[in-house]
């Protein structure tokens, strides 16, 4: 994204979110992020105005280039993560600001987030080191851009594109495409993010969560096979899982629904499955177990294997009736959801109970991420099967409100601790 003219007389005007998102919306799709570039020239006087979008795997983030000049046939320039100012921002989500030594330039570095899901950065070089008032600008303009691409990217490939460093293939393709379209969320009771690493030959993993005005529901599944087979009895699950959930089934016909639609349609395919519903209101947990690896629970310094009974994956041999089961959670928890893609060959040289301990402090979104990049690390780049996490950090009922500034929960004094 780079800068040009504008004819917009309030040049000089304070950037607000509303003028901002305004002007975003004057705009076609594709050219509502140069949009906002002119007008951070224009008020701050900028030298240059960029948004970097962070990639599929969080691992590194791409330069999107002015409308007109996003070639899609092209691959898209990465710029590696680990060990920069980039990394430091989106991981502390909070401006970097260091003077360049060029020409006297300044840069910042802001977090393009919503909810816990980083989008991207927004990246500026000032002629002078940015005061208070700036600096509130530039963190609203950032907040803004947030709702500008999801705003926007249905719309356009451009977002798409800019998050792929390398051609995904048609079963990764089809794969990336039944995840939520945001990896992360944050809210009062829970905070909830999701990781994926696909295979050298995809394996079928996905993850998928939901909220509602009174419940938080979670799947992670793992279809047998590879490449487009597996992606298809990947659809196949996903699609009939959402399906009755929004048809408003319980937890137990959700899970019959999918077994059906799987040995209707399944061709004689299987996927294993985890389905987690935990009330907003009480804090009560159900849960599903079929087939799938257990779930990891991080208390007060410590990681337990939850050992819950197991049935059958989807689509294997005769109907059979779903155990719907409770999980013990309370607040201050952390649960890992996972694949046992994540356990399998190069992945046990990993002590996943040890590196949930040393990442305790860092957000869902984050742990989620150092435990996919270790596993990767692990295979030297190269992964037999689907690496898939998912975190959720259980903060308890007794928060009620979100601060939207910091992600923080607040809690409601009128309730007892402990809820």
């Amino acid at each position: 994204m780079t800068a040009g003219q504008t004819g917009d007389s309030r040049a000089g005007d304070p950037l607000t979110l509303a003028r901002t998102l305004e002007a975003a919306e004057a705009a076609a799709p594709v050219e509502s992020l140069d949009v906002v570039a002119r007008m951070l020239k224009e008020r701050l006087g900028a030298a240059s105005v960029s948004f970097l979008i962070t990639d599929f795997n969080g691992s590194s983030v791409v330069r999107l280039g002015a409308a007109g000049s996003v070639d899609i046939g092209e691959p898209a320039e990465r710029i590696a993560l680990r060990g920069t100012l980039y990394d430091d921002v989106i991981r502390s989500q909070r401006p970097g600001v260091e003077d360049t030594g060029e020409d006297a330039l300044v840069r910042i570095v802001a977090p393009v987030t919503n909810r816990g899901d980083a989008i991207g950065l927004l990246e500026l070089f000032l002629p002078t080191a940015p005061d208070a008032e700036v600096m509130r600008e530039i963190g609203e303009t950032a907040h803004a851009l947030a709702y500008i691409v999801i705003t926007n990217r249905p719309f356009t490939d451009v977002y798409q594109w800019g998050r792929r460093t390398r051609p995904l293939s048609l079963a990764a393709e089809i794969q990336h495409r039944l995840l939520p379209a945001s990896l992360a969320c944050e809210a009062a009771q829970f905070t909830v993010a999701g990781a994926l690493e696909p295979a050298d030959h995809v394996g079928g993993d996905t993850f998928d969560y939901v909220i509602d005005r009174d419940t938080v529901q979670l799947s992670v599944t793992d279809a047998m096979g590879h490449d487009v087979a597996a992606a298809l009895l990947a659809t196949l699950v996903v699609g009939a899982l959402r399906r009755a959930r929004r048809a408003g089934a319980d937890l137990q016909e959700q899970a019959s629904q999918a077994d059906a639609a799987m040995r209707e349609h399944g061709r004689a395919g299987y996927v294993t499955g985890q389905l987690l519903r935990i009330s907003l209101l009480d804090g009560t947990t159900e849960f599903i177990n079929a087939g799938h690896p257990w779930p990891l629970r991080l208390r007060d310094g410590e990681v337990t294997q939850i050992v819950p009974k197991i049935d059958l994956p989807f689509g294997v041999l005769n109907p059979h009736t779903y155990r719907v089961q409770t999980l013990d959670l309370r607040p201050g928890d952390r649960l890992v959801m996972l694949t046992d893609g994540m356990l399998e060959r190069n992945a046990d040289s990993v002590n996943l109970p040890d590196l949930i301990v040393r990442t305790q402090a860092l957000h869902p979104r984050e742990a989620a991420r150092t435990l996919i990049g270790a596993i990767v690390d692990a295979g030297d780049g190269h992964l037999d099967d689907d690496a898939t996490v998912m975190c959720l950090d259980w903060h308890g009922i007794r928060h009620v409100q979100r601060a939207a500034a910091t992600g923080a929960d607040l809690a409601d004094a009128s309730l007892p601790s402990g809820q």
